[in-house]
């Protein structure tokens, strides 16, 4: 069996000469069929492996889903694990956007008024990789869902690649999107006891 090489390890001065792969080019291949097989998202310029999803992972997602399609059925769009068109160079899948209700067939959405991320074994990367990059395109909110601590980080206000507004909601709480006030979220609901 012949095993494929090991990456080289890049110096400064051969990502210097890195030219990120753009968006456009990106979903050209995602037409072509090239990621048929792997999971990936675009994340400034580079294919990031997604994480396969665990159990408890799903679970959440299917809760927040329903909750929200149920709230703002004919008012806006919940997309769940679908493409954002961050930028030139930014192209994240979020566990859930709620985006205008709009015929998306012919290109991704560019912006969202709520993108969530369920984290189980991505924490570090949702918080520190996807927080500022969701910062950097305007999001207005961003929800970081930590189902180890059963608590939902509710990130607003963004300002650059930065949150002026980070507040952790434990299950006690409820929260609501700013841009759907109306809209109240137990965060117990999301991590229902057995």
């Amino acid at each position: 069996m012949v095993r494929p090489a090991a990456p080289l390890p890049i110096t400064v001065a051969t990502a210097r000469r890195i030219r990120p792969l753009r968006r456009s080019e990106y979903d050209r291949l995602v037409e072509l069929g090239a990621f048929r097989d792997e999971k990936v998202e675009l994340i400034h310029g580079v294919l990031v492996p997604m994480s396969p999803q665990g159990n408890a992972h799903a679970f959440v997602i299917e809760l927040l889903t329903d909750i929200l399609q149920g709230a703002l059925h004919g008012v806006a769009r919940v997309r769940v694990q679908c493409p954002l068109a961050l930028g030139e160079f930014e192209e994240p899948e979020p566990d859930l956007a709620v985006v205008p209700r709009v015929d998306w067939r012919d290109d991704h959405p560019s912006t969202a008024s709520l993108v969530v991320e369920v984290a189980v074994t991505s924490l570090a990367d949702d918080r520190d990789v996807k927080g500022p990059l969701y910062a950097a395109a305007g999001i207005p909110e961003y929800w970081l869902v930590d189902v180890e601590a059963e608590a939902v980080v509710v990130h607003r206000g963004p300002l650059a690649d930065q949150w002026t507004e980070v507040i952790r909601h434990d299950r006690n709480a409820t929260i609501a999107p700013v841009a759907f006030p109306a809209l109240a979220v137990p965060v117990a609901a999301l991590f229902p006891r057995r």
